[in-house]
């Protein structure tokens, strides 16, 4: 039987893997991306929208050059 601990241990990584590869994705084909900074949702990319959530509060856009795969 296996340790609860191993098992989240390996969807973590199959979860960091997995969102690591849509964000490649996305930059390959020069699409924005949406990721949580500062308690705010941040849109990435080089088309991405000034206001970048729902509620239109108003969002800083983030420049193309910025990268959230170091942060986990």
């Amino acid at each position: 039987m296996t340790d609860p601990d191993d098992h989240a241990a390996v969807v973590l990584e199959v979860l960091k893997r997995a969102v690591a590869e849509a964000l490649e994705r996305k930059r390959r084909l020069g699409q924005y991306y949406v990721v949580w900074r500062n308690g705010r949702a941040a849109c990435i990319g080089p088309d991405a929208p000034v206001v970048c959530n729902s509620s239109g509060t108003g969002t800083a856009r983030a420049t193309g050059g910025e990268t959230e795969r170091g942060n986990s």
